[in-house]
């Protein structure tokens, strides 16, 4: 099944008295459209209170492979903690934190002793307005995280489906498992035609996306028949048990504080 037209409903939330409803409660049998599948995915977070999840991120580049991982624990509203380490550097300070509890963010870069503590970025205003085309308006999350980063793509995907995704040729393309989970596989042909060395007429994204919450459990970047990137969700929990003290963060008194 592939899309007839861009999808542009990323910011079209459902609310009812006030609070944020999933428009698309559960997927029915089968596979759904491409857009159906984008506005599930849309409303992921409201399908949770709290979110565990793992991403492992392998990279292939000239100089080789190049393996992250990312740990994000996230509570509705506002709460979340994401760490990425580096496994291939042994030392206890490959890893960076980001922690924030809605009005202020903390970071903290182990290798290089950085630490900062600032309030959270607001919103940018005037993306609200109902005169304003689909794709010029924005997503507001129920809870921030890091900006471009992976989490924010996984957990947030609205606006990947919408400005990523929907400007290349997508299809659904069946059903699989990922980590035990069914998960729906969609394919975008060469997605965000730029003017660059890297944009070439056989790239494509293909992802796996989590039947139960719409959560994106696995992305591929490829060119041709390689892959270039591989991002796999190891561990996806939704509404697990998350104790207050891991949303706290204890930065070294000997690292220096940037604003």
């Amino acid at each position: 099944m592939s899309t007839t037209s861009r999808w542009a409903a990323a910011a079209l939330t459902t609310s009812i008295h006030g609070a944020r409803r999933p428009e698309i409660a559960q997927l029915p049998a089968g596979q759904p459209d491409v857009d159906r599948l984008f506005t599930f995915m849309r409303d992921a977070e409201l399908r949770f209170e709290t979110l565990r999840l793992r991403l492992e991120e392998r990279t292939w580049v000239a100089t080789g492979e190049t393996v992250r991982t990312h740990e994000l624990l996230l509570r509705h509203p506002g709460r979340a903690r994401v760490t990425t380490i580096h496994p291939q550097d042994a030392t206890p300070a490959n890893h960076d934190v980001w922690l924030s509890d809605g009005e202020t963010v903390r970071t903290y870069r182990a290798g290089h002793r950085f630490g900062t503590d600032r309030p959270s970025r607001s919103r940018v205003a005037g993306l609200d307005g109902r005169d304003l085309p689909g794709t010029s308006r924005a997503y507001h999350p129920r809870t921030n995280l890091p900006a471009n980063s992976l989490v924010e793509t996984f957990v947030h995907p609205a606006g990947f489906c919408q400005n990523v995704l929907a400007t290349g040729a997508c299809r659904v393309a069946g059903t699989e498992l990922v980590q035990g989970r069914e998960a729906i596989i969609v394919e975008s042909l060469h997605p965000r035609t730029i003017e660059m060395a890297g944009d070439r007429p056989d790239h494509r994204l293909v992802l796996a996306v989590d039947r139960e919450t719409g959560l994106i459990a696995r992305l591929e970047e490829r060119f041709g028949r390689v892959t270039s990137r591989l991002v796999t969700a190891t561990e996806m929990a939704p509404d697990a048990p998350i104790p207050d003290s891991a949303f706290s963060l204890a930065i070294p008194s000997t690292a220096a504080m940037i604003y």
